[in-house]
């Protein structure tokens, strides 16, 4: 399995992602640049966080014309695994592969520690190697992370299970709690806590490893390969 980590300018977690795909699945991993116009060489895109372009107009809203958002789109219609975390969240909102904003944190502060979730969707390709209702540490590092839709859409989150995680704790003001999603086919996933930053005990938690090994997993699974443990 081959990954893509994307970069924009003022990407800063496109390390994160890289080695934890490097130290948690030593699978083939690159740093793709957001003029890139191809990658049919890749299963799964991550789109990382940080402060592309430096959040100027919206979150994500330089970002989402790049051309390499036509390539992901691409992906994303052909069943590829695609993650946005944080930042990627926001880009993935902005290029219409997921519903909904992300708007500023209510407490109108950045906010940036340790958050408890609760794996609403475990059926997903991201998050099969968690348990249904597990609470999981993964930190937060976002001042734009108040996940917003309007009624009709949360209606249909709901009837398909696109809720994928939400917070224990509230951090943002994000509507009933959400903290990720995914897009009905269930191959895209937008979340604002970084998995990347929780693959060790050294980091304060390896809680984020089971999400790339449920990538591996999923991935293998669809081409008849051994799971990863």
């Amino acid at each position: 399995m081959k990954f893509a980590v994307l970069v924009f300018p003022g990407s800063n977690c496109d390390i994160d992602c890289y080695k934890a795909v490097e130290d948690v699945l030593g699978e083939p991993v690159d740093y793709v640049w957001h003029t890139a116009t191809d990658l049919s060489a890749y299963d799964c895109i991550l789109v990382p966080g940080g402060f592309s372009y430096g959040d100027y107009l919206r979150c994500g809203a330089i970002s989402r014309f790049a051309p390499v958002m036509n390539e992901v789109a691409k992906a994303a219609e052909q069943g590829k695994y695609i993650l946005g975390i944080c930042n990627g969240f926001q880009i993935l909102t902005e290029a219409g592969l997921l519903p909904g904003a992300l708007r500023r944190n209510m407490s109108m502060k950045f906010r940036c520690h340790d958050t408890v979730l609760q794996v609403a969707n475990h059926t997903t390709p991201f998050t099969r190697d968690y348990a249904e209702g597990e609470e999981i540490v993964i930190p937060i590092a976002h001042g734009e992370g108040n996940y917003y839709c309007d009624e009709e859409t949360l209606a249909r989150l709901q009837a398909n299970n696109q809720i994928v995680f939400t917070y224990k704790s509230n951090p943002n003001g994000s509507l009933t709690d959400i903290a990720g999603i995914c897009n009905e086919q269930g191959n895209v996933l937008g979340m604002m806590p970084h998995p990347e930053r929780a693959v060790d005990q050294l980091l304060g938690s390896e809680d984020g490893k089971r999400m790339f090994t449920s990538i591996l997993n999923a991935w293998r699974d669809k081409h008849g390969a051994a799971s990863v443990r």
